[in-house]
């Protein structure tokens, strides 16, 4: 695991924590997206808490699927299911990916107790053959990528400002640096927002080892709704988007404090 870095500020320069963000009791979001502004695919992100009685917290399901050209040129199903604990922390999560020839399954296990995260993945087309298998150490409050999101909703950053998530994908666990940058108004198929645009830092080797910049737009008011997510990687392959077509009706606000202690954010360089 990368360091979890405790980064030495001044009082005046850190933000306190505790005042988080209320979570949705239930949310399902549509989005429509885009590469190299090529209409190419949907996603809809669904969100809800589990349960009484059940250790979960939360599930979430998220479905991506290519349309247009690009699903006739190669076609994308890609389906994840997470569950998490109070705070978004992972419990376990499925992908089933079918991408283009390849269908792949991987199942990922967050053993809070032994601080581990084993992943495994599977060939579908090879009788659900073996393929990779890993495990890596894990603090004991860590996020999947999808988990991590809806963490980020509960922060309360001002633009000029970062905190550290955990994440980890099951073969990597890292502190990922989260950057509050810019207030601007951001306009989709779902409304015209003010929003705060965020950088999520979990490529270039932290995370993924691809060349990309994550930035996502956030709502400034009680929804906290991602209603962008922009993925810009090396010129060859292109800029993918993400925009908030619609929102399904939800249930009310759900106040949620973290499972455990964070750091305070602090202001970046």
């Amino acid at each position: 695991m990368l360091t979890v870095g405790l980064y030495a500020q001044s009082t005046s320069s850190m933000v306190s924590m505790q005042k988080w963000n209320p979570i949705p009791l239930s949310e399902t979001l549509h989005y429509s997206v885009d590469w190299r502004l090529i209409p190419a695919g949907t996603v809809v992100v669904s969100m809800k808490q589990s349960a009484p009685g059940t250790n979960q917290g939360y599930s979430t399901d998220v479905k991506l699927t290519s349309t247009g050209l690009l699903d006739k040129l190669f076609h994308v199903e890609d389906i994840f299911h997470g569950d998490y604990e109070s705070g978004f922390c992972a419990v376990q999560s499925t992908m089933d990916a079918s991408e283009g020839k390849r269908h792949r399954e991987t199942k990922i296990t967050f053993d809070r107790t032994q601080k581990k995260a084993s992943s495994v993945e599977r060939d579908l087309t090879n009788s659900g053959k073996v393929v990779k298998s890993s495990e890596v150490e894990i603090p004991p409050c860590v996020h999947d990528l999808v988990g991590g999101l809806f963490m980020l909703r509960t922060l309360n950053l001002e633009p000029g400002q970062s905190t550290t998530i955990p994440v980890s994908d099951g073969k990597k666990s890292v502190a990922a640096k989260v950057e509050a940058q810019e207030w601007e108004q951001v306009k989709t198929k779902a409304g015209t927002f003010k929003t705060l645009r965020y950088e999520a830092f979990i490529f270039n080797n932290v995370l993924y080892a691809r060349n990309a910049r994550l930035t996502l737009w956030v709502t400034d008011d009680a929804r906290r709704l991602p209603v962008q997510v922009r993925v810009k990687m090396q010129f060859t392959v292109g800029t993918v988007t993400l925009s908030l077509d619609k929102i399904d009706p939800s249930n009310a606000l759900a106040a949620s404090a973290p499972a455990s202690k964070k750091e305070s954010p602090q202001r970046a360089n």
